[in-house]
């Protein structure tokens, strides 16, 4: 029997839920505090969660002016659902229906440019990045 995913939109009181799921997914080097994960939840203005069987299976963030620009970030999806529709589920989730927003992405794991391809992504020749500072 095939169990449904549920994807819906990060709650308050899903936001610790989350980051302990992020860490056991090899995301703990992006969620810091508590508090400081709440911040990063709060300041995303798309979020994305995947529930599977009443447990968390995925999530990802987007921040975006929703009208031109939008960066897709932190897209995590647990091993034991890869390859179900779930990061495609969280991705369309995040984007949302307006086509003219250009979403941007980094693919630097193992796959992810595989994966964001066959979701329209294209490997830009004129982006650029400045990297957090430590």
């Amino acid at each position: 029997m095939n169990i449904p995913v549920l994807v819906r939109d990060v709650r308050p009181s899903d936001v610790e839920s989350v980051r302990l799921f992020l860490g056991e997914n090899g995301w703990a080097h992006r969620t810091g505090s508590v508090e400081h994960f709440a911040q990063l939840i709060a300041n995303s203005q798309r979020t994305a969660l995947a529930i599977k069987d009443s447990r968390i299976v995925g999530f990802a963030r987007g921040i975006t002016d929703g009208l031109s620009n939008g960066y897709l970030s932190m897209v995590v999806v647990c091993g034991q659902t890869r390859r179900e529709g779930v990061g495609r589920a969280l991705v369309e989730h995040v984007m949302g229906d307006n086509t003219a927003i250009t979403w941007l992405l980094r693919a630097g794991r193992e796959g992810a440019s595989d994966f964001f391809s066959k979701l329209g992504f294209e490997t830009s020749t004129i982006a650029m990045e400045r990297s957090r500072l430590k």
